[in-house]
């Protein structure tokens, strides 16, 4: 089921530990498998959706998965975020910067009262696993258009809430999948609020790529020109310290 909702027009602001895969063997096999072909698998999927609109299959609500494995991150662990847990995220907010006209700086209950989509998917991850999920957030492309975003821009960044043996966690994407349409800062699960287990307050959900894009516990939304002067410089953490490819398109 797919649903765009405007309830209220989206309120203008001021200025992980692991996204949804993080337990992912290392072994030479299963790295070989994740960076063989990248470049054709990209070449070939931006060939056969030329219009860059396609949608990743959606499901209706009978088919949700009765249980939706809670892996990566279990709960960040630094005094900020064990803070905005214990006041219910009353003074978090989402930072949208970098090359942007305008940047924000939004709250939760602007984001939950923001035009919203809805989409129930299913999550791949290469542990080999799979879940439907039904998700409620707002469209990345909303807030990349609200913030103005910079024709110089070519990546939007993630920054996460937690760090995996003292190394930021972060993602990226492109702007063909930053403005794609099931592109969504998710804030609710199967009609609840996100748990923190599943990246709550924030997380990704960019529907034609693999879980471990899926990032949690989004605090900082960057658009950049170019991704080498970012921690590792490929794009991720998994990306920089594990070997696997940046684009992961499904």
């Amino acid at each position: 089921m797919t649903g765009v909702t405007r309830r209220h027009l989206l309120v203008g602001g001021g200025g992980l530990l692991l996204a949804g895969c993080d337990r992912i063997t290392t072994s030479p096999t299963v790295l070989d498998t994740l960076t063989l072909g990248e470049a054709a698998n990209r070449s070939a999927q931006r060939w056969l959706i030329a219009d860059r609109q396609a949608l990743a299959p959606e499901f209706t609500r009978a088919d949700l998965s009765p249980v939706f494995r809670v892996n990566g991150s279990v709960r960040p662990e630094t005094a900020e975020y064990t803070r905005y847990v214990t006041n219910g995220f009353a003074d978090w907010q989402l930072r949208v910067d970098g090359l942007v006209a305008q940047p924000l700086a939004l709250t939760l209950p602007q984001l939950r009262y923001a035009p919203s989509r809805t989409q129930i998917t299913r999550h791949d991850c290469v542990e080999g696993w799979s879940a439907i999920g039904q998700w409620t957030g707002v469209p990345l492309g909303l807030l990349l258009r609200r913030a103005g975003l910079s024709s110089h821009a070519r990546y939007i960044v993630f920054h996460c809430a937690d760090t995996l043996l003292g190394k930021p966690y972060y993602e990226s994407i492109d702007l063909v999948d930053a403005f794609h349409p099931q592109t969504i800062l998710a804030h609710s699960m199967n009609g609840a609020p996100l748990s923190v287990g599943h990246g709550a307050p924030l997380r990704l959900r960019v529907e034609r790529q693999l879980g471990y894009k899926q990032a949690k516990y989004i605090m900082r939304i960057e658009a950049v020109a170019s991704l080498a002067a970012l921690y590792g410089g490929k794009g991720g953490y998994w990306e920089d310290n594990r070997g696997y490819q940046w684009y992961a398109g499904i």
